[in-house]
Order: structure tokens, then C-alpha cells, then sequence
């Protein structure tokens, strides 16, 4: 995440100066660039973009007989999206926004993607379990509370980009192999020839060419990314061996981040795939290496003054910020429940992979939950990373849990504690006694918010039915598939019993 939060550079504004923000200037862009097809984007609960799309030359028509696709919407059928509607009640809308016009960065057809918003098509209310809206509740909710009127938010979202996936399970059978040019475990492999440069186990971070492979993918990536308006600030080959990458996006608001960290795993699972690899953003995919986390940067900001920034405090952090982490800290169980939501998250988050498995919070140690980066004194650089999500989380609903938790932490003063600026693993027992830790599995996450979801009601930014839904979803599809099938290492400790 960026150092400061006070300018653009010269590229940036001239996209920003170029983008289309109301359906005047939508209509007048799809005639000066010849768009041909309108591509419609919404996100499932889950937080798997969907899409389909219709002749430029509908919305055209649209509006010669007196309506408009901007007021009236689309209409598609929401019993088939997951954590929508059922059968009997499945017709819904999307509304597009018009500030999130752009032309597609993957299509070849001359495409504008817009995002939309989901509505009721009865009640004409958004729909509550349209996780942007959710996330345009929490902004609200923090302009209400007098806290703030502006939060800016930075993920670090980590993937791998491999050569070969294969996976599949039958009643007899179950194995996935994955495959990379990069692979450490491919040091002996006859690849006619074999040149040997292979990042070791734990040893990818920031390695030139030739033992990074994947420095133009990235390249071309960023490039793709900063033309659509997803600031961009660099890139990176990360610790794990068989292709494990990171493209930093600049911070923005919480919404708007959403939608960002939407186009940017979209724009880089294409550009893999137009290279014949493949990317992936599930957290634990390789044995024994690192996996990818999701390092999200947060700061909450009014009348254009950080609020966590105390020159005399402790990593120069406020009290409002101290707060805004023991909010973080109690409630960490209950975040992690959409922050790493699937099983896969807690095969990273054990000891000794730089995972962030301690609640507690540092400077600098990066094993804490919680970290203070120290790379800037500057006022507008002080923000807090929460370290424990993982990118296959919804970004709009992870962030706005985290915003919710914080401003609880924040009202009730809620201390953190002292921080521990030691390496954690390296404590003495008596030391480590009163460090909790992070839930050792989706099940465990999925009970914490069962039991502690109060803060998320708080002005209806969450609602009791997207509580419901999300734990019902997560323990029939998640946890209970997952118990009911053997593990390939299972046989290895057990066939012969």
C-alpha cells in the first residue's frame, strides 16, 4: 500500500479524467469508442464475479421507448447465484452504476463492463445480500457515526500462477497435481533441457530473471490494470517456489477498493490463461511453502486528517487507532469467518509460514494479526494491516466486517494490549500464555460469528438474514462436503491400521 494519500500521478488522472460517471457521458463513450456489447457485472455472496451481456444497440433502443436501463434496471433470475434467491422468488435486478464504466480489458469485441447494484424488483429497495451493498452501508455507517467520513483501504492479494492444475474426487478415487516451470520439486525433471533455475522452498522472494519466469505476465498485468483505472504501484515474485506473485493496488475507498480487487483478479486469471498458465487465488494450493494471504492496509480518515496518527504514541499510532485495533483483535474470529472462508484458509494460517496466527498487534513483527508499517513517518501514511484474510475472501464483505469491528473497538475504547514486539514463536510459554490465536478452522470461524455478531447489526450494515445465510452456506457447503471425504494422507497413515 502506498506511503501517502495525498496525490495521483500524471497517468492516473488522465484515466480518472477520462471515465464516464453518469449515463449521459456512458452513452456519448459507447458512441466514441464503437462499443458493440454492454457487459454486466454483479457479485455472488460468495465473491465470484457474473456477468452477461447485450447488444450496445439494446440499451439505444431502450431509451427511445421512454425507459431507462439507468432507472428501471436489468432484470436476471437470482435463484440461480449463490446465497440468492430461491426458486419461488427468484426475479431481481441490477442497476448499473455509470461510474464504473470502462472498456473491457479482455474482450476482444469492443466491450464496457459496468458493476451494478442489486435491487428488489417489488420493493425497488437494494437487496440485502448484495455484498456491495453491504459495503455501501459500512461507508455510511462511518459517516454517521462521527468517527469519520472517509476510510481508505489496500489489500495485498498473493496468487500463483502455475502451468498445470488438475484435480478430481469419485467414490474410489481423489488427488489434485499441480504443476509450475518454477516448482522447486521440479529440479530433476527432464525438460529436454532442464535449466536448473528453480526457486528454493521459501526462497522466491524478489528474485531476478531467469529464476522468475513470470516478471513480463506481471508487467503486462499492472500495465492492463492501471489503463482500466486500477491504480497499480508495483509488483513482485513472492517467498513461495512454483510461481507465487503479488501486484500491489494503490488504497481507495471501500467500495470503490471492491470493485478494484474484482477487476484485478479477473484481468489477471485472463492474462494467465493468454499465456497458457493458470492463476489462482485459493490461499494453501502448494505443500510445504507459503501461501497466499491477503494483507489488508486500513485508515480512517476526517475532514481530511488521518485519525490514526498521533506523532507522541506508540508507532506513532493515535488512541482512536489503538481502538480501532482491540476492536479488530476481539472480533478477529468473527472477521475471519468471511475474511479466510473456506477450509482451504486455515492450511495457511498455522505457525511458520509467515502466517499471522497471533491475536495481538506490532510495529513490525509480522506474525502479529495486526501490524503497524513503519516505512513512513508522514501523517498520511499511518494506517493498520490486518494480516490474517486471504484473498478468496469477498472483498467487499471482509472489508466492511473490518470497518464494523473497528468502529466498535473505537465507541467502546476496546484496549489491545500491550504490543509484542518480539519474535513471537521464539516466546517462552510463560510469555506466549496469554496470546490467543486466530480459529484453527473454518468450523471454529464459522461458530465465532454465530456467537459474536452483534457489531455487524449495528445500523442494519449487516443484516441477521446475511448473518444466517452466510453460516447455513458455509457449514452445508464447505464444512460438511469436506468432512464426508477421505484426505489423500489419510491412507498414508492409516491403510495399514
Amino acid at each position: 500500500m502506498t506511503t501517502l494519500v495525498t496525490s495521483k500521478d500524471r497517468e492516473e488522472e488522465l484515466v480518472e479524467s477520462t471515465r464516464p460517471t453518469t449515463p449521459e457521458e456512458v452513452k456519448r463513450f459507447i458512441q466514441k469508442n464503437k462499443i458493440q456489447i454492454i457487459d454486466f457485472k454483479f457479485n455472488d455472496l460468495p465473491g465470484m464475479w457474473q456477468h452477461f451481456s447485450i447488444p450496445a444497440a439494446v440499451l439505444v433502443d431502450y431509451e427511445k421507448v421512454e425507459k431507462s436501463i439507468w432507472s428501471e434496471g436489468v432484470g436476471f433470475d437470482g435463484s440461480s447465484i449463490r446465497g440468492f434467491k430461491q426458486i419461488q422468488e427468484s426475479d431481481m435486478l441490477l442497476m448499473p452504476d455509470p461510474t464504473t464504466a470502462v472498456i473491457d480489458p479482455v474482450c476482444q469485441v469492443p466491450t464496457l463492463s459496468l458493476i451494478c447494484d442489486i435491487y428488489d424488483p417489488i420493493t425497488k429497495e437494494p437487496y440485502s445480500r448484495d455484498p456491495r451493498f453491504i459495503a455501501r452501508k459500512a461507508e455510511e455507517y462511518l459517516k454517521k457515526s462521527k468517527i469519520g467520513d472517509m476510510s481508505y483501504w489496500g489489500p495485498e492479494a498473493e496468487f500463483f500462477i502455475f502451468d498445470d492444475i488438475r484435480f478430481d474426487q469419485g467414490e474410489n478415487f481423489g488427488y489434485y497435481y499441480i504443476d509450475s516451470v518454477e516448482g522447486d520439486w521440479n529440479t530433476g525433471k527432464d525438460e529436454k533441457p532442464n535449466l536448473g533455475y528453480k526457486p528454493r522452498y521459501k526462497e522466491g522472494y524478489f528474485p531476478v530473471p531467469p529464476h522468475d519466469t513470470l516478471q513480463d505476465i506481471r508487467s503486462e498485468i499492472m500495465l492492463t490494470l492501471r489503463k482500466v483505472g486500477v491504480p497499480i504501484e508495483c509488483h513482485h515474485h513472492e517467498v513461495a517456489s512454483g510461481g507465487q506473485c503479488e501486484i500491489d493496488i494503490r488504497y481507495s475507498p471501500l467500495v470503490r477498493m471492491g470493485d478494484q480487487l474484482l477487476m484485478f483478479k479477473y484481468v489477471i486469471k485472463n492474462t494467465a490463461k493468454k499465456y497458457g498458465k493458470t492463476a489462482t487465488f485459493m490461499p494453501k494450493p502448494i505443500f510445504k511453502d507459503n501461501g497466499s494471504g491477503m494483507h489488508v492496509h486500513s485508515s480512517i480518515w476526517k475532514e481530511g486528517v488521518n485519525q490514526f496518527y498521533d506523532p507522541k504514541g506508540y508507532a506513532l499510532i493515535s488512541d482512536v487507532c489503538k481502538w480501532y485495533i482491540g476492536g479488530l483483535l476481539k472480533h478477529a474470529a468473527a472477521i475471519l469467518a468471511f475474511g479466510a472462508p473456506t477450509t482451504n484458509s486455515y492450511r495457511r494460517l498455522v505457525p511458520g509460514y509467515e502466517a499471522p496466527v497471533n491475536l495481538c498487534y506490532s510495529a513490525r513483527n509480522r506474525s502479529a494479526v495486526c501490524r503497524i508499517p513503519m516505512y513512513s513517518a508522514s501523517p498520511s501514511a499511518k494506517r493498520v494491516e490486518f494480516r490474517a484474510p486471504d484473498p478468496s475472501a469477498n472483498p467487499y464483505i471482509v472489508f466492511a466486517a473490518m470497518l464494523m469491528a473497528g468502529l466498535d473497538g473505537i465507541r467502546n475504547k476496546i484496549d489491545p494490549g500491550q504490543p509484542i514486539d518480539k519474535n513471537i514463536y521464539d516466546l517462552s510459554p510463560e510469555e506466549k500464555v496469554n496470546i490467543k490465536n486466530v480459529p484453527g478452522s473454518l468450523a471454529e470461524a464459522i461458530d465465532a460469528l454465530e456467537k459474536d455478531h452483534a457489531f455487524l447489526l449495528e445500523g442494519d450494515v449487516f443484516t441477521k438474514d446475511v448473518i444466517d445465510t452466510w453460516i447455513s452456506y458455509k457449514r452445508q457447503v464447505d464444512i460438511a462436503e469436506m468432512s464426508l471425504r477421505p484426505h489423500p494422507h489419510e491412507f498414508y497413515l492409516y491403510f495399514d491400521v
